[in-house]
């Protein structure tokens, strides 16, 4: 009977997903898949098979998305290409067939608007392990002779995936030029326009007005970030309607610039609400809340996109996106439905998972990750959301309880911390050994190196008397903490040190803890 009853509650959420969507008509949800960072698979979206990505396309398709964002990472691609790059934009092709065909999903590949390879250092990496920064250049807009072998370069590696619907050209991060102006860059727009129609007239170009390109600009010119104004938006978006790139849209965030673009714009924004399911750059951890709804509801009149960094583990945003967009509800009951048919009957185990791991109770944590455990025990059975899951039922629950064990373990260590600061114990030592080995463990899982920004642990740390965490722990945004006699010099070195910050912060805390031992001798 039980099972009878869940059976129902997946085919009626399952057949809400599908009446919603044709309610919707034509307007877009879709989901940006983000293969940036160099990380273990199937966490990251760069080392995904065929197979995988028929999996997940299959799994988001009837959540009710229609539709994909790929960045292929065209611009570390080196002149020639090296086999893994072109068996990656092989892939890649047959990506956007698969998703044509089977799911009859539109696909959308991003380019940076003036990114180009060193192509020497770039071929001496393998597609799968090249890293993002430290391997490219930014071309200056207002060079005829370089803008023309990036454009050259581009044509060719776009031609075996000119069947995608359509481009997005991001206006920064990573991109732009010092002082560059609003009218290079409405250019540069319009030599894809033309790049584009010599591929396959009618693909899609979209400005993805992120930070707005001024911004970017004064951001390589005095190495300070700050973003642009809705003023500089409008002045990009004018420019750019003048040249009239037919056919083109506008992609921003909804909150942002979006709704005042909106206002004047309605045939042409698409909400790109990016940070609502998961921020980049994100060391991988579940999230669950009401952000990722609200996201999906906040539509433009092409509709919204969201995005993922490590897509395995955020299926309860990526299923509330999906809800808020379609207009359907996400209670605890639709997301128990939902988890019930990724593995079946395992739905209130996953979701009190989930919610133990957004909170602050170590206990809870610690009981929701031994339920968890003993299910992953048992024979998993799947249901229709399994593509989801890559596979591997047994790798979605591990990788939860090694979650749930990190977070109980830092939560500890704060607990033994309390609101003094300085004092060393027997018990908070070993709670931060703990805290530490939970780290390695969920961190040997995934790879991923970049960015970690999680302000529990950020607080908790600072309570520590060691001078080892300061250099992460305080200071401006990492964008600003690079060295050089240039500020572009010092941009390149911040963002190429990002790419380390993970294994960094992991081995200062274990010389952090070496010393905390040393201070503790003769505590209680």
């Amino acid at each position: 009977m039980v099972k009878a009853l869940i059976f129902l509650a997946a085919c009626l959420l399952l057949s809400g997903a599908i009446r919603a969507q044709e309610t919707a008509g034509q307007k877009l949800v879709g989901m940006y898949i983000h293969q940036g960072w160099s990380y273990n698979h199937p966490y990251a979206a760069r080392t995904w098979t065929l197979e995988n990505w028929q999996q997940y396309l299959g799994g988001i398709s009837a959540l009710g998305y229609n539709s994909i964002l790929i960045w292929p990472m065209l611009e570390t691609m080196p002149n020639p290409m090296t086999p893994s790059d072109s068996a990656h934009v092989d892939r890649m092709r047959a990506v956007i067939d698969l998703a044509h065909r089977k799911f009859k999903m539109k696909t959308f590949v991003v380019l940076c608007a003036n990114i180009g390879p060193k192509s020497e250092l770039a071929s001496t990496y393998s597609y799968e392990d090249r890293p993002l920064y430290g391997i490219d250049e930014y071309i200056d807009p207002a060079d005829p002779v370089k803008l023309g072998k990036l454009m050259a370069w581009r044509e060719e590696l776009l031609k075996p995936l000119k069947a995608a619907d359509g481009i997005f050209i991001i206006d920064s991060d990573p991109g732009g030029y010092p002082n560059s102006t609003n009218p290079e860059f409405a250019y540069l727009l319009t030599a894809h326009r033309r790049m584009l129609d010599r591929l396959r007239p009618g693909i899609e170009i979209y400005y993805w007005a992120w930070t707005g390109w001024e911004s970017y600009g004064r951001f390589h010119a005095t190495g300070h970030f700050s973003m642009g104004t809705q003023e500089e938006i409008q002045d990009a978006l004018s420019l750019i309607e003048k040249q009239r790139p037919e056919p083109w849209g506008v992609a921003t965030h909804w909150l942002g610039y979006g709704a005042q673009v909106d206002a004047e714009m309605k045939d042409r924004v698409l909400a790109y609400n990016y940070g609502a399911i998961e921020a980049d750059p994100a060391f991988p951890f579940t999230l669950f809340g009401p952000a990722a709804y609200e996201g999906g509801m906040n539509t433009g009149s092409r509709g919204v996109f969201g995005n993922a960094l490590t897509h395995c583990v955020q299926l309860p945003n990526t299923f509330a996106f999906a809800r808020g967009a379609l207009g359907l509800t996400a209670e605890r009951g639709d997301y128990i439905a939902f988890a019930d048919q990724l593995i079946e009957g395992a739905g209130e185990s996953i979701v009190e998972g989930w919610e133990a791991l957004q909170g602050t109770d170590a206990v809870r944590m610690k009981a929701a990750a031994m339920k968890l455990i003993n299910l992953s025990k048992s024979d998993l059975k799947t249901g229709k959301f399994r593509g989801l899951l890559f596979g591997d039922p047994k790798r979605f629950v591990d990788d939860l309880i090694g979650q749930l064990q990190m977070a109980a373990a830092l939560f500890t260590l704060k607990r033994t911390l309390g609101d003094g600061e300085g004092m060393v114990t027997k018990t908070s030592v070993a709670a931060f050994s703990a805290f530490i080995t939970a780290v390695e463990d969920w961190h040997d899982r995934h790879g991923y190196n970049s960015y970690w920004f999680w302000p529990p642990m950020t607080e908790t740390l600072t309570r520590l008397p060691t001078d080892r965490l300061k250099p992460f722990l305080e200071g401006g945004p990492w964008w600003e903490d690079g060295v050089g006699d240039t500020p572009g010099e010092r941009i390149g070195d911040a963002y190429e040190k990002i790419q380390t910050y993970t294994p960094r912060l992991i081995a200062a805390m274990k010389s952090a803890l070496d010393d905390l031992r040393m201070q503790g001798q003769g505590n209680k």
